[in-house]
């Protein structure tokens, strides 16, 4: 079982994180922002891993904080999960459709961290979180993991549904890479020999 449990306590935040990538979608979120929580109940059914977290954020100024934080500390333990990443795919491609919505989400473990995000100008947000949070969980997603991660909303209106397509998308593409290829195991996908 590939599994981590990181910490991360700061002026603004104190964040504890469990997860077994291996899991059977099995999620405990409390972050203090209910609409969060269900993205990230989202997140760990979609990727079937399995997810205890407990974040306390100054949610009293915003939710930046909190879901920047969360974001790193989750993809500080998505990679310590991960370990030396032999026998991986590496590779994750999603079409996410919800409703009127369509999101494609692209990922490569890499260990190579860089973040494309686009949206269509107009784009709106979810009625208790600014679409710029999407983006910023995805950064401090990506650095952390040190993924290559490419989110781009084809189409959409619903701010709530754009941002359930985005965290969905990434669950999909993160459960693609990060499945074991029982023909490449003890392989390290690069030529490189190491990732």
């Amino acid at each position: 079982m590939r599994k981590a449990a990181c910490k991360r306590v700061t002026g603004e935040t104190d964040i504890n994180l469990e997860i077994n990538i291996d899991g059977t979608a099995c999620a405990a979120v409390s972050t203090g922002h209910p609409f969060f929580n269900h993205m990230l109940d989202l997140l760990a059914r979609h990727s079937l891993m399995d997810m205890t977290l407990d974040a306390k954020g100054d949610l009293e100024v915003d939710a930046h904080h909190t879901v920047e934080d969360v974001g790193i500390v989750l993809g500080e333990c998505l990679r310590n999960a991960l370990g030396d990443k032999k026998g991986i795919v590496r590779y994750g491609v999603s079409y996410l459709p919800m409703d009127e919505t369509l999101t494609r989400v692209v990922m490569d473990l890499s260990n190579r961290p860089y973040v494309e995000f686009r949206v269509p100008e107009g784009t709106p947000d979810a009625p208790n979180f600014p679409l710029s949070l999407c983006e910023e969980f995805c950064r401090a997603l990506a650095n952390n993991l040190r993924c290559n991660l490419h989110v781009e909303v084809l189409y959409g209106r619903d701010g709530h549904h754009i941002a359930e397509s985005i965290f969905k998308g990434i669950a999909h593409a993160f459960r693609q890479a990060a499945t074991i290829d029982p023909r490449a195991a003890g392989i390290v996908p690069s030529t490189k020999g190491t990732l």
